[in-house]
């Protein structure tokens, strides 16, 4: 392998053994100010986007000892961080329902293969301080309480959470792990280009 291609499978394998999750778009369509603009909105939520080449991803997948993602083509950019997946997934949702694009491709989440469908759902569930939130108030519960809740199956305990979070005005869900890492935000080149490829496509 060359040294150059090395290095950046290398860097590109360290990222995704640092990061619980990942997620895979085909940005095709994109113009250089819409992709900043997705970048800036990930960056907010503690998660980095960034092109890679189809071929560089599916070596360093292997040797992260992801599964295998599937067959990748088109213009591919992954999204990684370590700190709040919703958060990142949330992103996504609202930005392709807003621009119709990028195109959620597959993603991995705790070295499980996820769905695009399955994206969607992990879109929905509460932000990290909201799970946290609900259980805090869940420990703050009386002593007998508790007891109680612990000796009840985890589809009791998810009611009584559904229940705090309905009389605060929120909604509540299963925890999901999170993750975050502070995104780069490049320059973008020109308005009306495509942005360009950390390195081209396979």
């Amino acid at each position: 392998m060359h040294p150059a291609k090395a290095f950046i499978v290398n860097d590109l394998n360290k990222r995704l053994n640092d990061s619980p999750f990942i997620f895979v778009a085909d940005y095709t369509g994109l113009n250089v100010i819409q992709f900043s603009e997705l970048r800036n909105r990930l960056d907010k939520a503690g998660a980095r986007c960034s092109v890679v080449k189809n071929s560089y991803l599916r070596l360093a997948a292997k040797g992260a000892g992801l599964p295998d993602l599937g067959e990748l083509r088109g213009q591919n950019a992954i999204v990684t961080g370590d700190k709040d997946v919703a958060a990142a997934a949330k992103v996504l949702k609202n930005f392709t329902a807003e621009f119709k694009k990028p195109t959620i491709r597959t993603g991995v989440v705790d070295r499980l293969i996820v769905s695009s469908e399955q994206i969607q759902v992990i879109a929905d569930l509460p932000s990290r301080d909201v799970l946290l939130s609900q259980l805090l108030g869940v420990l703050q519960a009386p002593a007998s309480t508790l007891v109680r809740l612990l000796n009840e199956p985890a589809s009791q305990l998810a009611r009584v959470l559904q229940a705090k979070a309905d009389q605060g005005g929120g909604a509540a869900a299963a925890p999901a792990e999170v993750t975050a890492e502070k995104a780069e935000t490049p320059a973008p080149a020109e308005a009306a280009a495509t942005p360009a490829t950390e390195t081209a496509n396979s």
